[in-house]
């Protein structure tokens, strides 16, 4: 019991010091490459991980510092434990104020476990977001208004929350998409109660929407897409009204090709275990689900092959 106490203890003082010396890392490429941010024309060449998932801190680093948000006021909603999300680099750094919701279980319990809560103004809500609970729950927190940064990654019914949202509801916005659907369909999956990605399709290939629904939602919204992130995940966004403050070329949203490129496998099999599916057969594994087709404006459910 003693020994299981004693390794508790020494694996968590190690993983304190080991996020610091990620933080601080990560903390000094960004500052010595922001001398260079003048001169970024594409968005990818931003990439960069600290904490974050996929190369998103230096992405969003860079939107922020061409803004001249120094201490934004922030949303990510699907965060896990906070050990790896798009805010956890600013919330370590600039002393911002934010709110980040998930529904894993104690939630707040496991988020104060791996920061030190009082570092920022952090509110935590253990919830599962739904495009009827979404506008409620940033107004009740008092982030319905002067939001500098929104990111959304819940690998489900991610369009027909946004969808709720206001126009320019935030400065900078960070959206996952679903590469599988591919460049050219505008499709999301049905907007389900408490979607759930393995459960909706064993492959796990089949959530969330196409990067072209994503953006042409946003678009209404009063958006600028300007691009994805190198392993094509997450896409990014601009308040129009904030498009002047960057130099960045704006991508061509009528070919989404080089866009939705992605080479990640994780597609499982009926048993769960990892299959490695790539190109074309990942489209092929999730043709009998069931999805909304966007693009004859009906919302019909039709399945993927008759779009193939």
């Amino acid at each position: 019991m003693i020994t299981r106490v004693l390794n508790f203890i020494e694996r968590k003082f190690f993983q304190k010091f080991f996020f610091k010396k990620i933080c601080q890392i990560g903390h000094s490429h960004l500052l010595n490459y922001r001398s260079k941010y003048r001169y970024v024309t594409n968005l990818n060449d931003l990439d960069y991980k600290i904490f974050s998932q996929n190369g998103e801190d230096g992405i969003i680093d860079y939107l922020l510092f061409q803004l001249r948000i120094d201490k934004p006021k922030y949303v990510e909603i699907g965060v896990g434990d906070y050990n790896e999300c798009n805010t956890r680099f600013i919330f370590e750094t600039s002393n911002s104020k934010g709110l980040i919701i998930d529904c894993i279980k104690n939630l707040k319990k496991k988020v104060t476990g791996n920061i030190i809560f009082w570092k920022g103004d952090l509110t935590i809500v253990e919830e599962f977001v739904n495009h009827k609970n979404i506008n409620s729950l940033l107004i009740e927190n008092k982030f319905n208004e002067n939001v500098d940064l929104f990111s959304l990654d819940i690998d489900g019914v991610d369009y027909w929350i946004l969808k709720e949202l206001p126009n320019k509801f935030t400065k900078i916005a960070v959206l996952e998409f679903n590469p599988t659907f591919g460049p050219q369909l505008e499709i999301t999956v049905p907007n389900i109660k408490n979607f759930n990605r393995t459960k909706y399709h064993y492959s796990n290939l089949c959530f969330g929407a196409s990067l072209k629904a994503i953006i042409n939602l946003m678009k209404s919204k009063g958006f600028v897409f300007m691009g994805v992130n190198k392993n094509c995940i997450n896409a990014f966004f601009i308040n129009i009204d904030e498009i002047k403050n960057l130099n960045l070329k704006i991508p061509d949203d009528k070919n989404l090709s080089s866009f939705t490129n992605s080479n990640y496998r994780e597609s499982r099999s009926i048993k769960g275990n990892l299959t490695f599916l790539t190109g074309i057969n990942k489209i092929n594994e999730i043709s009998e689900c069931e999805i909304i087709n966007l693009a004859n404006q009906k919302n019909e459910k039709i399945k993927i092959k008759e779009l193939l």
